[in-house]
């Protein structure tokens, strides 16, 4: 168990050459850690029942009306009937920042997450699509559950981020008319945009029937605000480098990053929107394994 998961551990894996060889070795630690298949780690929902056959995995049967009946029925979730998983990632200036702290960007860090999830839901022989974005769409891989699909997937997701702004909710809106199928939206991002904006975006994939994942990927300096001694900042994202003395604007920075969080989290749980927060210096399996984990858990319920 602890020689599979040292392969979470971001400072491994900024030292692993190549994303596909960081998804494997992701994908590794988690399904060693489980000890069993990931098949149904992205279960959506009760689909509908069918009969029990001889191997099948009898966590799934539904006694209920097995005492109505007397007879055997499997319930089957939305993975078993083709699930497709799309999963959008921001590429926008912000998410290459590092702190000294930190042993991968943010944008290195949702690359491997997302890696990951891809690997994992081919692995399940389901479908993925890739979406990579700052204030525009810049690519835009349609889903497939061939398991050659992952190369173009990696591809494009090791493409270098652009030194542009994020428009995360016109962005939303778009992908929430182009995505026709129902499925899981995963989205890997800082999330520095307005929240009302983005939130009409996610209410627009909700609307349209598709389940959301919001991994909010950051940098730990960006949560706790360490900074001590006189800092030029660089301002990315089109915004001017500012020179100030942190110690003075702590607490209110502070303040209104917490505001900000809690407002994000509680209008997630308003629309039935999966809020996970991924820290750049932590382990993945913090943001992956527990996460996929509940969802197991919540599926199999």
């Amino acid at each position: 168990m602890e020689e599979s998961r040292k392969y979470f551990d971001p400072e491994i894996l900024a030292k692993l050459e190549g994303l596909e060889l960081r998804a494997r070795r992701i994908v590794e630690g988690y399904v060693a850690g489980l000890h069993r298949s990931p098949y149904h780690g992205f279960s959506i929902e009760f689909a509908e029942h069918r009969e029990y056959a001889p191997g099948d995995d009898l966590r799934y049967l539904d006694w209920k009306v097995f005492g109505r009946t007397d007879k055997l029925y499997l319930k089957q979730y939305e993975e078993e009937t083709n699930l497709i998983a799309n999963v959008l990632l921001d590429t926008s200036e912000s998410m290459l920042y590092r702190s000294e702290g930190s042993p991968m960007s943010k944008l290195q860090y949702a690359q491997c997450a997302a890696a990951a999830l891809c690997h994992l839901v081919l692995h399940q022989q389901d479908s993925a699509g890739l979406v990579t974005f700052d204030e525009q769409i810049r690519a835009l891989v349609r889903p497939s559950s061939n398991p050659s699909h992952l190369e173009q997937l990696l591809y494009v997701m090791q493409q270098d981020a652009t030194r542009r702004k994020t428009a995360i909710g016109p962005i939303f809106h778009d992908l929430a008319e182009r995505f026709k199928k129902r499925s899981i939206v995963i989205i890997l991002s800082d999330l520095f945009d307005n929240v009302d904006g983005m939130m009409a975006g996610l209410k627009h994939f909700r609307h349209r029937r598709h389940e959301v994942i919001l991994f909010h990927v950051l940098d730990a300096a960006e949560i706790d605000f360490p900074f001590r001694r006189t800092t030029l900042f660089r301002g990315l994202e089109q915004l001017p480098d500012v020179l100030v003395e942190p110690r003075a604007l702590r607490k209110a920075y502070l303040e209104q990053f917490d505001a900000y969080v809690r407002r994000l989290k509680t209008a997630c749980r308003m629309h039935q929107i999966d809020y996970v927060l991924m820290q750049t210096d932590r382990p993945l399996d913090i943001a992956l394994s527990s996460y996929l984990a509940s969802r197991m858990k919540r599926g199999s319920g």
